[in-house]
């Protein structure tokens, strides 16, 4: 235990054999099946994409300190290094799809856009269980008969397939990118891709836009009009909340004094760390934590 919560069990991608592709394609009943022990209730830490559709039942997800609960036609797409937890899924059925971070690209605005969950109406629902359903074959295939398996394919059947549960997710500002003169959407996505890379590689490390502006080669100002297109908020905002997540996290999921958080995180002492915390929330670190903890519903 730490700091009174169930510590963080940390997940590595590692495919079935046979299955050594970079996507895997299960059900909520193989998921139960497989954690007899109910381990999947536990607050847990994948480095790899979960991409999950309710066909059928009920339950409850928990995932960055926001619980949902779910139903036919809900969506859930975990992302890497996301603290989430399947609180409640015996009655849930429906696909869910395991893949690792760079086994597709060109989804980096979508992804940012898309929520942790959201539902789809029922036309949506049931072109996105076709496309997991032609995914979970050729997936079969390819596990079955290695000499039919293309990667390649089963990369363009997941963008399919993330393509259509998005287009029922709704609508927001940053599905939309914004105009500017000299630099169109395209334009605006490869920038983001690049500071949002950089932004989850140094973000204990440098807390102002103007160092990934010098190490990307960008100004400030390309930096933020293409975060704020593909993202739908300002490039320093987008630096922060990423700085606030990881800081809620440490908090609520160790038992670390508020000082060495502020060290873990790159601050150079409590007080800025302190200062930071409470100006993005309202409440200092420790206050932030004893709520949390006085919530008593995060144990395992």
């Amino acid at each position: 235990m730490e700091n009174g919560q169930a510590a963080v069990r940390q997940l590595s991608y590692v495919p079935a054999v046979g299955a050594a592709y970079g996507v895997e394609v299960l059900d909520f009943a193989a998921l139960r099946a497989m954690d007899a022990r109910g381990r999947r209730t536990r607050l847990q830490r994948p480095d790899f994409h979960v991409l999950a559709l309710v066909s059928s039942g009920e339950g409850s997800h928990e995932a960055d300190f926001r619980t949902s609960p779910l139903a036919r036609g809900d969506v859930v797409w975990i992302r890497p290094g996301m603290v989430h937890r399947w609180s409640d899924v015996d009655a849930c059925d429906g696909p869910l799809v395991l893949f690792r971070p760079g086994f597709l690209s060109g989804f980096t605005a979508e992804e940012a856009a898309a929520p942790v969950s959201w539902r789809l109406d029922r036309e949506h629902l049931d072109l996105a269980l076709l496309a997991a359903d032609h995914l979970r074959r050729e997936h079969g295939t390819a596990v079955r008969v290695p000499r039919l398996a293309s990667p390649p394919l089963l990369s363009h059947l997941l963008a399919a397939l993330l393509l259509r549960a998005l287009s029922g997710a709704p609508v927001t500002e940053s599905t939309t990118p914004t105009g500017d003169t000299g630099a169109g959407p395209g334009r605006h996505t490869e920038v983001f891709r690049a500071y949002r890379a950089a932004v989850e590689e140094h973000f204990t490390d440098w807390h102002q836009v103007a160092d990934y502006a010098r190490a990307l080669g960008y100004d400030v100002r390309t930096l933020t009009r293409a975060t704020r297109a593909a993202a739908g908020t300002g490039a320093k905002t987008f630096l922060d909340q990423r700085i606030l997540l990881e800081a809620r996290r440490v908090l609520a999921h160790t038992d670390l004094p508020v000082g060495a958080c502020a060290r873990r995180l790159g601050f150079r002492d409590a007080a800025n760390f302190t200062t930071f915390f409470r100006r993005q929330t309202g409440v200092p670190p420790a206050g932030w934590r004893a709520a949390y903890g006085s919530q008593g519903t995060h144990g395992a």
